[in-house]
């Protein structure tokens, strides 16, 4: 009997370096990807409410993260709408800060729930003790609840953000679907049709509070939604690029 002896093919080194150091790049890039969109989505002021539902009782809670490098966050002013107002609105209480809700005459009447108002809260204003503040590489949550939701649409809800510095950051420029977003989005989440059960029913007072940022956003705002799913599509890109690099690699015939 004759035995023939084959020597084992193994695939040279450099082509197995090769396909590592691809999939270490690809794997960093896919990583650089997540991280810069999560930054991005949680880099700005933003508004989380726990209910969207018109004339549903709601609590909504601005995320607030300082942005300066040096200085520290010191007040915070949120403008309520006046042409669809909130009718009732409470602050939960913080410790270090004081709030106060600044009501104001409507530019013209708005019939709310069959009762005619000529006035609103138009202004809630979060102010830090002295020894109190939001620092660089910080964020804090702000509440308030508003015991019935105005109609079916957009609510945008401007944020004036005052530094130890002097500086006061306006976070009031809208958000154009297909375009660049701006530098300083306003805030806004859509309040949506109540269902006929809901319509019938009475409005539900917003939910107890829990205390200052334990709270989980109940909902993302526009500006960081339309973030994330890009951020998602580019990850797909990103990856998908990465399969394509890994199966392009040198063949080693075997004879």
């Amino acid at each position: 009997m004759t035995i023939i002896s084959r020597q084992l093919l193994t695939r040279p080194a450099s082509v197995a370096s090769s396909r590592v150091a691809r999939a270490g790049a690809v794997a960093a890039l896919v990583g650089a990807v997540v991280v810069g969109t999560a930054l991005s989505a949680s880099a700005h002021v933003g508004v989380h409410p726990d209910v969207t539902t018109a004339g549903q009782g709601a609590e909504l809670a601005f995320r607030v993260p300082d942005e300066s490098d040096t200085a520290n966050t010191i007040k915070l002013v949120v403008t309520l709408p006046q042409d669809r107002p909130l009718t009732d609105v409470s602050t939960q209480p913080m410790a270090g800060w004081t709030a106060t809700v600044a009501e104001a005459p409507l530019p013209k009447p708005v019939n709310v729930g069959g009762a005619t108002i000529t006035k609103a809260p138009h202004t809630v204003t979060w102010t830090a003790l002295p020894g109190n503040k939001i620092a660089p590489g910080e964020y804090q949550n702000f509440y308030l609840a508003t015991d019935a939701l105005p109609a079916a649409g957009e609510m945008v809800l401007p944020v004036a953000q005052y530094y130890s510095d002097g500086t006061v950051v306006h976070w009031t420029e809208p958000t154009v679907a297909g375009k660049a977003e701006p530098e300083h989005p306003a805030p806004v989440f859509t309040v949506t049709e109540a269902s006929a059960t809901e319509a019938s029913a009475s409005p539900t007072p917003a939910a107890n509070t829990q205390a200052s940022g334990t709270n989980a956003p109940g909902a993302t705002t526009t500006d960081n939604t339309a973030r994330v799913l890009g951020g998602i599509a580019l990850l797909a890109a990103v990856a998908a690029g990465g399969l394509v690099l890994l199966r392009r690699h040198p063949k080693t015939d075997v004879k």
